[in-house]
């Protein structure tokens, strides 16, 4: 019979992920690398209303977690590129399918499912 609790390792594994992918940004920013959108300027440029401060902070995390490589070259100018480990580009085909799921529930789900007014998102 299995417990009706989560373990502990289930538990830290799931505050692991959360952490990741619960946060805001990073889904975008593992989207973005995956689209070879690979400079801090590009990723953004192509993430609408992140903040340098932000996206600083979440590259760090998702390097932290081993999804994404940073190289830099050296000269006069530095040059600093990230990639998708092999980890991340596993995440990042999870991340579409999620995406895709949510794409297709909006337009065959309920009608009862609504996206929430700006003014909705605001109170929360």
């Amino acid at each position: 019979m299995k417990s009706q609790h989560l373990s502990l390792t289930e538990r830290t594994t799931y505050r692991r992920l959360e952490d990741v992918v619960g946060c805001k940004w990073s889904a975008g920013v593992l989207a973005a690398i995956g689209r070879d959108v690979t400079r801090p300027g590009q990723l953004e440029r192509f993430i609408p209303g992140i903040s340098t401060k932000v996206l600083n902070e979440r590259l760090r995390k998702l390097l932290d977690y081993g999804l994404i490589t940073r190289t830099e070259k050296p000269g006069r100018v530095r040059q600093v590129n990230y990639g998708l480990t092999p980890m991340g580009r596993k995440l990042n085909v999870i991340l579409e399918q999620l995406r895709d799921l949510d794409e297709e529930h909006a337009q065959t789900g309920p009608t009862a499912r609504r996206t929430p007014s700006p003014a909705r998102l605001k109170r929360s």
